[in-house]
């Protein structure tokens, strides 16, 4: 590749963080990291407990935001010394080198353009996951299993905070249910795109005659709401039951009945905490959950409201949207963009990165199309 290509293409890429750096609002992060920082250093921090644990995981979720950043701006820095000093020496082999790192640099960098899509009301926010299995028997509930551990590990990947509120274990393998939290900021305008019907297709490891089964689990994303959101519960609406926590195949986890089950007597909504050890503490962020539901219900509403108002838009979102297909090949496909990729270890490892940026692009393109 000659100079000036490389030249442009840098440029381009300068161009590009300057306009995430603006979007993201970077030198306000620098703030808020100051701020909890100073928080982070005060002697009584562990006297909340609940409100130390969010300060130190807002925390390390901004840093590991701003080391990203600033880590991919060294890269530019550096690329741009590499190229300048392979042309003036002739060294084919560090203009490979450097042939290499601007193409991953492109994916990063493009990786990181994608959160300046995020513009949501909500998107900014930490994200409640919900998981649950649905036909296809124990199948299902092992499906399910594989979706929470694919999203935990996106989450380690990151580097960011999760928290698991509830787990319903299934009688045979898998779970139920299972609610976790993911600390990090923009973490529900990510995951949102996630939110939808999945499909397994796979020869059934339960199955004694090795027939090929299809299994289905539902992902549910709500934001984490603030103090400042107006989301009023009557408490005459709401029913506590009180429970022993369990674990897989019924064993006992706590001595004491601990965990909370809050139903919202209006919509039915039920949600549980079985986390900690005390109850005030399980019941305190079952309606943290409940309180998001809530809201999740009134703008689900208010969006079927506007369509019916509007009309059928085009590339609507539908409900399933991702098939999962171990067996007769190997592939997983999105269906509402197309993206596909035949390593589905890799995806259910949680590599799925590439799926959450197409569906963001996607869902941005359908939202601009609905309001021509």
């Amino acid at each position: 590749m000659a100079g000036p290509d490389y030249d442009a293409q840098i440029k381009q890429l300068q161009a590009t963080m300057h306009t995430i750096e603006q979007v993201l609002d970077v030198d306000a992060m620098r703030r808020e990291i100051a701020d909890l920082g100073e928080q982070v250093a005060a002697p009584d921090l562990w006297d909340d407990q609940a409100n130390a644990t969010r300060v130190t995981g807002r925390l390390s979720a901004l840093q590991g935001e701003m080391d990203r950043f600033t880590g991919l701006q060294g890269r530019i820095e550096d690329l741009a010394i590499m190229v300048e000093m392979a042309q003036e020496e002739g060294d084919a082999d560090a203009l490979a080198d450097a042939d290499a790192e601007l193409a991953r640099l492109k994916k990063s960098v493009e990786a990181l353009e994608v959160r300046t899509l995020l513009s949501g009301e909500y998107d900014a926010r930490e994200a409640i996951v919900t998981i649950r299995s649905g036909a296809g028997g124990v199948d299902a509930a092992d499906f399910a299993e594989m979706l929470m551990r694919m999203y935990t590990r996106w989450a380690e990947q990151h580097k960011y905070p999760v928290e698991v509120y509830d787990v319903s274990y299934a009688e045979e393998a898998g779970i139920k249910s299972a609610e976790f939290a993911i600390h990090a900021p923009y973490a529900y305008g990510t995951l949102s795109v996630e939110a939808g019907t999945h499909r397994l297709v796979r020869i059934s490891p339960f199955d004694n005659q090795g027939r090929r089964q299809t299994s289905f689990a539902a992902v549910e994303v709500v934001p984490v709401l603030e103090q400042t959101d107006e989301v009023e519960v009557d408490e005459n609406d709401v029913r506590v039951d009180v429970f022993r926590s369990g674990g897989p195949g019924g064993q006992s986890v706590n001595t004491t009945d601990s965990a909370v089950r809050l139903t919202h007597i209006p919509t039915g909504i039920v949600v549980s905490c079985q986390n900690e050890k005390s109850q005030l503490q399980n019941k305190a962020s079952a309606m943290v959950v409940l309180k998001a539901k809530l809201l999740a219900k009134k703008k689900a509403e208010e969006a079927a409201l506007k369509k019916d108002l509007k009309g059928d838009v085009a590339a609507a979102w539908g409900d399933q949207m991702r098939n999962y297909v171990l067996n007769p090949y190997q592939m997983v496909k999105d269906l509402r963009t197309g993206h596909e990729v035949g390593n589905p270890q890799a995806v259910f490892d949680g590599d799925v990165d590439d799926f959450i940026e197409a569906g963001i692009r996607w869902r941005r393109g359908a939202e601009k199309a609905a309001s021509n």
